[in-house]
């Protein structure tokens, strides 16, 4: 199988079984979402691929910041989640791990937007025109701005309540500048751990 890996701490444990498996025999390639996708799995021992030799991915495995009832999420606390929509929307099949804490009745997390540096001001610009509050990720034991691993910025921008996801999400996809939003409504199963055991939300 071909396979797309995000990023983050869940996709971490996920990579680390994997690994597992692969010694055992099991017989995949994976697709990275960044930089440190791939250094986890080339240190689990997981062969890796890209978009060019494999366009068409068996399944995509990710984690999420929030998910709704209706299996709308929002991803890219990360950084990541430009190429995490695209390996995602590569995958015959998009399968997001989660705790019970990710689970919410109404997604009103701040939506990460990955933005060209150039249109920066134009996009928080936009973003206040949608009642949204938007918010430069600055980085840590680094001076300025998160650089993601396409040379750009992210924006986090507060919307409160989002009640209409892909009504939001077709808004923002529409200003110029911004690369990729956060918002994802094409998840085909959510798996949720919890203390009692798991359990599998499917549209």
């Amino acid at each position: 199988m071909a396979i797309g890996l995000g990023t983050g701490s869940t996709v971490a444990h996920v990579i680390q079984r994997l690994g597992e498996l692969v010694h055992g025999g099991l017989n995949i390639v994976a697709v990275p979402t960044s930089y440190q996708t791939e250094m986890l799995a080339i240190r689990a021992g997981i062969p890796l691929t890209s978009l060019w030799a494999h366009p068409s991915l068996d399944i995509a495995i990710d984690g999420a910041d929030q998910v709704d009832p209706k299996l709308n999420l929002v991803k890219g606390r990360g950084a990541a989640h430009t190429r995490e929509k695209i390996v995602a929307y590569s995958a015959t099949r998009f399968v997001i791990a989660v705790d019970e804490g990710k689970i919410v009745d109404i997604l009103n997390c701040p939506v990460p937007l990955e933005v060209m540096p150039y249109a920066r001001k134009l996009v928080e610009f936009q973003v206040a025109k949608l009642d949204g509050t938007p918010r430069l990720r600055l980085a840590q034991k680094k001076d300025g701005p998160i650089i993601t691993d396409n040379g750009n910025f992210i924006i986090d921008a507060d919307f409160g309540e989002i009640l209409d996801p892909q009504k939001l999400g077709e808004e923002l996809s529409s200003i110029p500048g911004i690369l990729e939003h956060g918002i994802f409504t094409n998840v085909d199963e959510v798996h949720v751990g919890g203390r009692g055991g798991l359990r599998v939300l499917k549209r």
